[in-house]
């Protein structure tokens, strides 16, 4: 049955109600990361399986963790951390990045934090982001704004927008993730003459 999402507070329920998104949350929580949230794909999904009325969820080829500390930024902890996911939960496909040193990986300026790294990702509909707080309660962060993933809609973020090799990628994307296949009501937006 297809439903109707409004608002964040209507994603957070819908998370909430989600009893295998709430064990990888938890499981997530419990390293005790600095800056941590799970990205993109993950709350993307949800939220497209939901609004198309699918019964089941769409299979997502991983768990993007993402933490910030600049204090360590050594790969091989990340993977540790992966491990440690794996051990807790070995059925999800847990990709764990310290965004402090993903700037180096990605060709760009510094982030500030995780937040500031969720908001330069490609696609307004992909830059989401959900955690827990001190009190437990499911925080969600959406720096682009959520209209466009509740609306189906798939365009760059205005740093995506912001020069020809950075919309280029974004493109790139879209045609290798091919969403639409997945989810035939999505609109993806292509701008014109950019750069």
């Amino acid at each position: 049955m297809k439903k109707v999402l409004k608002n964040e507070q209507d994603v957070i329920t819908l998370i909430l109600r989600d009893d295998d998104m709430m064990k990888i949350i938890k499981a997530a929580s419990s390293l005790n990361l600095p800056d941590w949230w799970i990205c993109a794909g993950f709350v993307r999904s949800k939220i497209w399986d939901t609004l198309h009325g699918y019964p089941r969820k769409t299979e997502i080829p991983d768990v993007d963790v993402i933490y910030f500390d600049n204090t360590m930024i050594d790969e091989n902890l990340e993977k540790q951390f992966e491990k440690k996911l794996t051990r807790i939960l070995p059925n999800v496909p847990w990709s764990v990045k310290n965004e402090a040193r993903m700037h180096l990986t990605n060709n760009l300026p510094p982030y500030t934090s995780s937040e500031d790294a969720i908001s330069k990702f490609p696609e307004t509909a992909t830059a989401l982001g959900v955690t827990l707080d001190k009190q437990r309660n499911v925080i969600l962060t959406a720096p682009c704004g959520l209209e466009d993933v509740l609306q189906l809609i798939v365009r760059p973020t205005p740093f995506f927008r912001a020069t020809k090799e950075l919309y280029d990628l974004y493109e790139e994307r879209i045609v290798k993730k091919n969403w639409t296949a997945i989810w035939p009501k999505v609109r993806v937006c292509h701008l014109v003459n950019n750069g």
